[in-house]
């Protein structure tokens, strides 16, 4: 069953002479819990890509649809609601509240929803992530890649259907970035998360089950990586 679909999206900055087509009739599907990684330069297009999967920009034209939902038919309150509620967003800056411990800034998301987490669940992440004995810990009190293991944590307390990870390793080392792809394919595999992920590092994406290039706008499915 495929969790994601992308039909036929298109996205065009500026007009006339200056006109930027970043996006050019994109189509692609993903099942559910499949780990893709998205590749490319800079200016490819790539983060366009994401940024309309997220919803976080609408495209010109075309469809995004998750898990059923067109999510550019909706209206902005409940597109909101349903992004919260089902996106998950992980970033190269981690983006913590510094004011907030680790386990305040992984149940952050549910509390903007008013919501309670489910404190099994909270507590098997914090396993997972390795971060139990740093829960009470601020943001400026962890190394990098425990930041990062948080905002992984934070991306997945909702349980979301889509994770949009935008470069989550690259402000780590060789050591963290090679932990951070490790917990991402386990959340793939073990909460059937479904997770889009962009790196400028060629490596890393063959460690995914299926790579996309963005070139130009342009989208080419290289297939999967591992059976």
């Amino acid at each position: 069953m495929d969790l994601l679909k992308v039909k036929s999206i298109s996205k065009t900055y500026g007009s006339g002479e200056t006109a930027v087509r970043a996006l050019k009739n994109v189509s692609f599907s993903v099942p559910k819990g499949e780990f893709v990684t998205v590749v490319g330069e800079s200016g490819s297009g790539k983060s366009t890509l994401l940024n309309m999967l997220g919803a976080l920009d609408a495209p010109a034209s075309g469809k995004v649809l998750i898990d059923g939902n067109d999510i550019f038919s909706m209206k902005e309150r409940e597109l909101t609601v349903f992004r919260r509620r089902n996106i998950g967003f992980i970033f190269q800056a981690f983006n913590l509240i510094p004011e907030l411990t680790v386990e305040q800034n992984m149940i952050f998301p549910l509390l903007l929803d008013y919501r309670k987490p489910n404190r099994e669940y909270l507590e098997e992440l914090l396993s997972v992530l390795n971060l139990r004995e740093r829960r009470h810990h601020l943001p400026n009190q962890l190394s990098g890649g425990q930041q990062q293991r948080v905002a992984i944590g934070r991306a997945l307390i909702t349980r979301p259907a889509l994770i949009l990870a935008d470069e989550p390793t690259g402000n780590l080392d060789t050591q963290n970035s090679s932990e951070v792809i490790a917990l991402l394919r386990e959340a793939s595999r073990k909460y059937e998360q479904t997770i889009i992920m962009i790196t400028h590092n060629r490596s890393i994406a063959q460690t995914a089950d299926r790579v996309l290039q963005v070139s130009d706008g342009v989208l080419t499915d290289f297939g999967r990586c591992r059976e």
